[in-house]
């Protein structure tokens, strides 16, 4: 009982005074880069995220704008390798990784922002007048997620089963689903197994299989 009293007590004494200045300091900010920041690292994550960078504009420099594409390209090859690897959950895939980068690069030329402002501040914040850039750099790692998840498989049986299509474009028109006939009908007999998800359209053609259970079923009733 005498501890609860004393629990009591404490609870309702006042709060201890503050400093006489305490209430008139002036306010203190933190200009850290949030969890929200547009950075190299929600880049390649995939990440939603914010235009932070509070970098102003000045006057135009040839130089700016070449540091700024520099700064993009250097680490193309880090971006598209991390990509394609976590989509295939550790496997490399040098054919993807180069089309990765292809696509990169010519997004990344576009990003020189007139050399008005450095495309990433001190605090590693994309400005905010790279919205543009950023948008088209995360359009094609993301494609190249898709191309690494979906088409890889397939397009590794179709190179390896001799089908028509192969290489780069197999990657674009598997993850597009825009195949040609040949191609689809040489995956549909070929690489059956690895290819059925990623092309539906398959399911309208017989496979090898279906084509030699019919045959089987024919010669039966013909006896």
């Amino acid at each position: 009982m005498k501890a609860l009293i004393v629990s009591l007590f404490l609870l309702g004494s006042a709060p201890p005074a503050l400093a006489p200045d305490a209430l008139s300091a002036p306010p203190v900010s933190d200009d850290s880069p949030t969890s929200w920041a547009c950075t190299v690292d929600t880049l390649r994550e995939g990440k939603e995220c914010v235009f932070e960078s509070e970098a102003t504009p000045g006057a135009p420099s040839s130089e700016q704008d070449a540091a700024n594409r520099k700064l993009l390209k250097d680490i193309s090859r880090a971006l598209c390798t991390e990509t394609v690897s976590n989509a295939r959950e550790g496997v490399s895939d040098a054919t993807l990784i180069s089309m990765c980068e292809k696509r990169y690069l010519a997004a990344a030329d576009r990003c020189g922002l007139g050399g008005n402002v450095s495309i990433v501040d001190s605090k590693g914040r994309f400005a905010a007048t790279a919205r543009t850039c950023y948008r088209g750099l995360s359009t094609v790692l993301q494609e190249a997620q898709l191309m690494a998840t979906v088409a890889a498989p397939c397009c590794e049986c179709a190179a390896r089963r001799g089908c028509p299509g192969t290489g780069d474009r197999c990657y674009a028109d598997v993850s597009q689903q825009q195949t040609s006939p040949a191609t689809l009908a040489c995956l549909s007999e070929r690489c059956e197994d690895v290819c059925s998800v990623v092309l539906p359209s398959t399911s309208t053609s017989p496979t090898a299989r279906e084509r030699a259970g019919g045959a089987s079923r024919s010669g039966s009733a013909s006896l």
